[in-house]
């Protein structure tokens, strides 16, 4: 266990000798810029920070603290200290030499910022708004002002600039204020605190810390820019700072996601979406540099939108993250930890000094946010809860020093005991906060919306992200569509309409068809907003023409990230256990779920119903409960009504029907199929079908009852044509109302036929 725990550090020591003996190889000092030293950099503060970054992960605390440490030991606290020389041969301070690496470290402030933005959820803190901004506005303004204080009485030695003591007092002040929403965020998510009440308070109140961080850094930037306080130059930049946050989250949250989605559907190189996100992180820095204030604005502000963009995929953001974690953050944070010199707090003074920073911070932070959570409406095992988490500093102070000690505001010796504070907070706030947070209790409310949340993460309709819908020009596709934009409404999804009728040519009828269809979507997702509470009813609704043969254009959509296509066309069964070459077609080509319409009855007069009285029958089996949670949430969209067949068929031998034991199970089916139904408020009719074949109950349900629509959760069977079965292909066959099979994605092999 031991050397487990060693081995991921053990690169470490070896890399430092290989790389001072290749220095002292290289003849020491270069003359001018050196790529090898350049690389030799990188590899060291890659391998220690990643050695410790993996120690401190398993011993509870942080990774950053780690990158911290690794520069720290890099520098002259340690290295430098113990063999100068071989110090200053690897990290030589010629302004050439380490404009290369700085440059590097730059554009990683911007990426953590990025990554930092991707992870704020703006949803978290508009529902926890209140508490989570009162919190934030007693938690930044107690510490601000003992930050400020402080600057105000530090001794004229320790300020590079003692004429712009004003300008240092507020970089103290904001960085004693804010904490790093990202330790925050690890650190509850490790304790599976993210979805508790306090946890998400506590996470919201990090983010809205940090959001005014940046903004009041953006504005001090401008501030030590002009060297005095210019009251035109500082109203430039607020009001450029307003005007742009107001652009971003109105007009620029809308072009982010046009953007991303142009990228994902329409270039074919490789990561298309990662170098749109990057674009925009630059050109957003970019703006933020013109209008006055620092460029970590507009890369924060940037990462909020890429991260609200529905169209960012887990595979997108696992890239950027493992590119972000695995080479900037360690050149970075190692950085930092290099430019802090340690050894100056052998002065009595400065360790005073310092440890009285360490105080202030801790004490400002913890009793402003614990007064906020009180306020706030916590309790007080809350409010100490919610004191203990916004006491980390972590990366944030450090980028914050960083800035400070570029621009010249701070000095060396104030940088380094800003850097200790963030190191001696930051690994004091996990176990303080797993112990606030260890028996805090949980109420109903918060129990049952927890429950629902856990049932979500393995739901299918809750996970759906991006919906394809392929349709003709037929009433079945008015009908598909309609069914498309119930269940896109219902969160909002952004949905594409594939048009899959006629061919390019006829680019009038195909327009006017697309016009259709996207106002059948539009207008569905409508009925969602007026049926459920939320975000739901707003859905993005992008069209296109089939310009190629229909596999082929079906094969190309499905690269694109499509998590569910709906198919809506005029001929959807061909012969007795045949669909039709257009469905075999784009279920050969399409590997995901499907949702296969057939519009009869009523819907082939009335495609957009007001409401829908829906039958699903149910086994227990994953992918009934697959059709349940369609047939419910289309139950909840569209406000009709919902009906639930269970059918204990004789063809299953083996489970005793009619029995104790079997009545048992048939009835916990219904039951679990009605807490589905429960936790999104819909009433539900359960029926329970004894010794009778599945089709013929489900055919005599529909007859005896006022339902319109099946929906059926069905397995693909692997077989030489598209099959569900003989249960499905005799509903579709013989039902008079509508039915919606939805399909796994992946086929199964048929089950053996039972006596």
């Amino acid at each position: 266990m031991q050397w487990s725990l060693l081995r991921p550090v053990g690169l470490a020591p070896a890399a430092l000798v290989l790389t001072t003996i290749a220095a002292g190889a290289a003849g020491g000092k270069p003359a001018g810029p050196s790529e090898f030293l350049l690389v030799a950099q990188i590899v060291l503060l890659i391998a220690v920070g990643r050695g410790l970054g993996e120690l401190m992960q398993r011993i509870g605390q942080p990774s950053v603290i780690g990158e911290l440490l690794a520069g720290i030991i890099l520098g002259p606290s340690l290295f430098g200290w113990i063999w100068p020389e071989a110090q200053a041969a690897i990290f030589p301070k010629t302004p050439e030499q380490k404009a290369m690496i700085d440059g590097i470290a730059q554009l990683g402030i911007l990426l953590l910022l990025l990554l930092t933005g991707m992870e704020t959820d703006l949803k978290l803190v508009r529902k926890v708004g209140k508490a989570a901004i009162a919190i934030s506005i007693a938690g930044i303004l107690v510490p601000f002002a003992c930050g400020f204080a402080l600057g105000e009485f530090l001794p004229d030695a320790l300020l590079p600039n003692p004429e712009q003591r004003l300008v240092a007092s507020l970089f103290m002040g904001t960085a004693l204020s804010i904490s790093s929403v990202k330790i925050v965020a690890v650190v509850v998510r490790e304790m599976n605190f993210m979805r508790r009440n306090v946890g998400q308070i506590i996470v919201a109140t990090a983010v809205i810390d940090d959001t005014i961080g940046w903004i009041i850094i953006a504005v001090i930037f401008s501030l030590a820019s002009h060297g005095t306080l210019d009251i035109a130059s500082v109203a430039k930049a607020v009001l450029g700072t307003l005007a742009f946050l107001a652009v971003s989250f109105t007009i620029g949250r809308r072009l982010v996601f046009q953007l991303i989605r142009w990228a994902n559907d329409n270039l074919v190189s490789t990561a298309p979406v990662i170098t749109v996100i990057l674009l925009l992180m630059g050109t957003m820095a970019l703006i933020t540099h013109l209008i006055g204030v620092h460029t970590v604005l507009g890369a924060f502000v940037a990462g909020i939108l890429v991260g609200e963009s529905p169209i960012l995929t887990r595979q997108i953001d696992e890239r950027l993250r493992g590119l972000i974690s695995s080479f900037f953050m360690p050149v970075f944070f190692g950085l930092a930890g290099l430019a802090a010199d340690l050894s100056v707090l052998r002065d009595p003074h400065l360790l005073l000094l310092t440890g009285l920073l360490v105080v202030i911070a801790s004490v400002g932070k913890f009793g402003g946010a614990f007064v906020g959570g009180t306020v706030g409406g916590l309790s007080t095992r809350e409010s100490l809860a919610l004191a203990s988490g916004m006491n980390a500093r972590g990366s944030t102070e450090v980028i914050i020093a960083t800035i400070g000690l570029s621009i010249g505001v701070l000095s060396q010796n104030l940088f380094t005991m800003i850097v200790t504070m963030a190191i001696v907070t930051t690994m004091a706030m996990p176990p303080m906060l797993r112990a606030a947070l260890a028996r805090l209790p949980m109420n109903r409310e918060e129990k049952e919306r927890l429950e629902r949340e856990e049932f979500e993460k393995r739901g299918f309709v809750a996970n759906l992200e991006r919906p394809l819908l392929a349709v003709d020009e037929s009433v079945n596709a008015t009908f598909a569509a309609h069914i498309a934009g119930l269940i896109a409404g219902m969160r909002g999804l952004p949905i594409t309409v594939l048009h899959i009728g006629k061919r390019a040519g006829e680019q009038e009828k195909i327009r006017d068809q697309e016009a259709s269809h996207e106002a059948v979507v539009k207008k569905a997702a409508e009925t969602v907003s007026a049926n459920v509470d939320g975000d739901a009813g707003s859905v993005d609704v992008a069209t296109r023409a089939r310009r190629a043969e229909l596999g082929e254009t079906i094969a190309d959509e499905a690269r694109k990230g499509f998590d569910l296509l709906v198919v809506g066309v005029d001929k959807v069964a061909a012969t007795k256990d045949r669909f039709d070459r257009r469905i075999e077609d784009i279920a050969a080509k399409f590997e995901g779920p499907l949702a296969i319409v057939a519009a009869k009855g009523k819907h082939l007069k009335q495609p957009m119903p007001e409401g829908l009285k829906i039958l699903v029958p149910v086994s227990g089996s994953g992918v009934a409960k697959r059709g349940a949670e369609v047939a419910v949430a289309l139950t909840q969209a569209g406000s009709g009504s919902l009906r639930v067949i269970y059918v204990a068929t004789t063809r299953d031998k083996g489970a005793q029907r009619g029995t104790s034991r079997g009545l048992n199970q048939e009835t916990g089916i219904l039951k679990d199929t009605s807490d589905l139904a429960a936790r999104y408020d819909v009433d539900i009719t359960t029926t329970l079908r004894v010794n009778r074949a599945p089709e013929a109950a489900i055919l005599r349900e529909i007859d005896t009852t006022d339902v319109d629509l099946v929906v059926m959760g069905v397995d693909r069977i692997q077989a030489d044509h598209l099959s569900f079965g003989g249960v499905a292909a005799a509903v579709l066959r013989q039902s008079k109302v509508s039915v919606l099979l939805v399909s796994s994605g992946e086929a199964r092999q048929a089950p053996a036929e039972k006596a």
